[in-house]
């Protein structure tokens, strides 16, 4: 029983208002991952917003690289930023997430950590397809410079990598989720 109890610190109670050790939370999986996530979305973000726009050499006002759809680079640039603020809020929680005495608390915490990282991982398989199929379709006369060509390329490789990674940190949060729970019937049954 004291097994338990020890290896359950790590997410209940007996741990909350515990000092914070940078060294075991960048170590964790879930933190690595998020990590990723908030790299890929910056790529995403930094590569269409830096060389997605281009024009051909007799117009002066620039395109989307994305066969000229204005609306290919607005969802790569908006859902890089989202995801990146995203991860950001998370890697916040997941910081304090040792603070929260609450189990339902935890809980709550756990349940937006699922939610959100499905989301995303739903919204960059989207943002391949778009992405991909805009630069299947786009015309060489659009672009004969091909300037942009390789963020374009990287763009669509990271959307297609953070399907994964998002689809991960999914994972790991139905994870979490059965340790809260678990936690929670716990604490019903053995009242402390």
């Amino acid at each position: 029983m004291e097994g338990v109890m020890q290896g359950m610190q790590a997410y209940g109670a007996g741990k909350a208002g515990g000092a914070f050790d940078p060294l075991t939370f960048f170590q964790q999986p879930q933190t690595i991952l998020r990590l990723v996530c908030w790299l890929f979305s910056i790529v995403i973000f930094g590569c269409i917003a830096n060389e997605g726009y281009v024009n051909r050499p007799d117009e002066i006002e620039e395109f989307c690289i994305f066969n000229r759809n204005q609306n290919a680079c607005n969802y790569a640039v908006g859902m890089g930023t989202l995801a990146f603020l995203s991860c950001a809020a998370f890697l916040v929680l997941d910081i304090y997430f040792p603070q929260i005495s609450s189990v339902k608390d935890r809980k709550k915490a756990v349940l937006a950590d699922i939610g959100v990282s499905a989301f995303w991982s739903f919204v960059w398989f989207v943002g391949f397809c778009f992405l991909a199929n805009q630069w299947q379709v786009a015309k060489e006369e659009d672009n004969p410079l091909r300037e942009g060509a390789d963020a374009a390329r990287a763009a669509i490789t990271f959307a297609f990598f953070s399907i994964f990674t998002w689809g991960a940190l999914t994972l790991l949060s139905l994870e979490r989720i059965k340790r809260v729970s678990f936690e929670e019937e716990y604490n019903k049954l053995f009242i402390p």
